[in-house]
């Protein structure tokens, strides 16, 4: 199953580099200022990913001003639902999300799914990560695998999302690669990516599953090494990080990151926003915000957008029932 999940997720990946950057050669769309709704806490990749993508915009001219509000509760549901409650004022706002919006809506977290949104673009791709405390004896996701075989309950993961959302989703594949039981993963979910580090630095866990663009925020601050990534190969931005493949587990996954509106934006609306995140590409800032994260550019606007959600309900939904979440 894996072998297909992985093969699905290449495919899918491929479909969406292949399908261009559409609206590259549009004009610039009549955005001035956008809201950025995180429905997690500060870190974390939706807080990452809203933030740099805020500065690009801002520094490459392409709106005005960007700001920000984080919005923790419900494992992301309180701000799908605050961001439907109050539809009619929030045309100014985009809601960033991620492969959980997918995960946490087949799981029933929260009643809402994308189609209760309007579905701008997806933008990124980004690779799991686990990561280590600098002083910790793991030195390859294989010492991991050791202890956890021996016994499950000595390895503890940390995430900054809730239990069966993608930290733990990630991570149940890995250990499910290496011949071990996924559902003895004992996962420790945290408030968003930086409570999430705060636990692994204060021994609450041994491990941390997050996004790979965390990771090397992580890292760069000294206090912690990037055990492994879950890309077909090496970023460019660590290439000193192995894969779980070269380490002898065959699996890799990639998650999107992306935008939605509210469910009263207009297609004129939604179109512009798409157009604009299209114009980003093109601009320096962009690629400096994306090089220092170590992102994947994913592009898929609108209708493409909706349909590759579609795709993803298939793909996740099959993984997440194998390993026992559905």
């Amino acid at each position: 199953m894996l072998n297909k999940f992985k093969t699905k997720q290449r495919m899918l990946l491929t479909a969406v580099l292949m399908s261009g950057m559409l609206g590259a050669g549009a004009v610039n769309a009549d955005v001035d200022s956008i809201h950025f709704l995180i429905p997690g806490g500060a870190g974390g990749g939706w807080d990452g990913t809203a933030r740099g993508t805020g500065e690009a915009l801002t520094n490459a001219g392409l709106i005005d001003s960007a700001s920000y509000q984080n919005m923790s509760g419900g494992g992301g549901g309180k701000a799908i639902a605050h961001l439907i409650e109050t539809a009619d004022q929030a045309h100014g706002t985009l809601m960033v999300n991620s492969t959980p919006i997918v995960i946490r809506s087949l799981s029933k977290v929260f009643p809402q799914s994308f189609r209760d949104l309007t579905p701008i673009a997806a933008t990124i791709g980004d690779f799991g990560a686990f990561v280590v405390r600098s002083d910790s004896n793991y030195q390859t996701f294989g010492d991991v695998v050791a202890d956890y075989k021996a016994n499950p309950k000595s390895v503890i993961i940390a995430g900054g999302s809730a239990r069966g959302s993608m930290d733990h989703l990630v991570a149940a594949m890995a250990f499910k690669a290496a011949g071990a039981n996924p559902n003895k993963v004992k996962y420790l979910a945290f408030d968003g990516g930086g409570k999430a580090m705060a636990g692994l630095l204060s021994g609450e866990a041994g491990l941390l599953s997050t996004g790979f663009s965390e990771a090397l925020a992580l890292a760069a601050a000294g206090e912690v090494r990037i055990l492994v990534m879950t890309g077909d190969q090496r970023s460019d931005a660590a290439p000193e990080v192995q894969t779980l493949q070269e380490q002898g587990y065959d699996a890799s996954f990639v998650n999107w990151r992306g935008f939605f509106g509210a469910p009263s934006l207009s297609d004129a609306e939604a179109d512009e926003y798409a157009q604009t995140l299209a114009e980003m590409y093109k601009t320096e800032a962009w690629e400096k915000v994306r090089a220092r994260n170590g992102w994947t550019e994913i592009f898929k606007p609108r209708a493409e957008f909706v349909t590759f959600l579609e795709q993803q309900e298939e793909v996740v939904g099959n993984l997440m029932r194998e390993l026992g979440f559905l």
